[in-house]
């Protein structure tokens, strides 16, 4: 006989952060400290603030490095970044809406998705998620589509 197969591991789903975004960072930290160093004609404070701009960027990519997927879906919640690198998980009962904020800003139209557990909200932008942030939202839904607060956000 043969033995029974078994069942699939449920189901996760995971938005991170684009791959070239950390690099991209790092490139500009470094034409900073370049830029820094060309134009900075032996003044210490625009050297000195270009290295604080350059770490502040560098700082902001090692992250992305660290903790690249910045939300996840399995059946029993939502897991989010938290911190600089850490990670918090939402059972489905902690969270009352999932929503898409879409404003005009400077011409063109940015979308954030809002993620309300009650205690604290989660932002995730078009780049923390690598996907635009309304799939993302219908995404999570999906997964749980008996959560309350389902509906759109302000702004839609």
């Amino acid at each position: 006989m043969e033995p029974a197969p078994t069942p699939a591991a449920p189901s996760t789903r995971q938005w991170r952060v684009p791959p070239a975004l950390p690099a991209l960072k790092l490139v500009g930290a470094a034409a900073l400290v370049g830029l820094g160093l060309v134009f900075g004609d032996g003044d210490r404070v625009r050297l000195v603030l270009a290295g604080a701009v350059a770490t502040g960027l560098a700082g902001w990519a090692l992250r992305d490095l660290l903790a690249p997927v910045r939300l996840a879906v399995d059946p029993a919640g939502i897991t989010v970044v938290r911190g600089f690198a850490g990670r918090r998980h939402l059972d489905w009962a902690a969270v009352e809406a999932i929503t898409v904020d879409r404003r005009p800003r400077l011409g063109l139209s940015a979308e954030v998705l809002e993620i309300d557990a009650g205690e604290s909200l989660h932002l995730f932008g078009r780049y923390d998620l690598d996907a635009p942030p309304g799939e993302v939202a219908d995404a999570l839904r999906a997964a749980h589509p008996g959560m309350p607060g389902s509906g759109q956000g302000i702004g839609v």
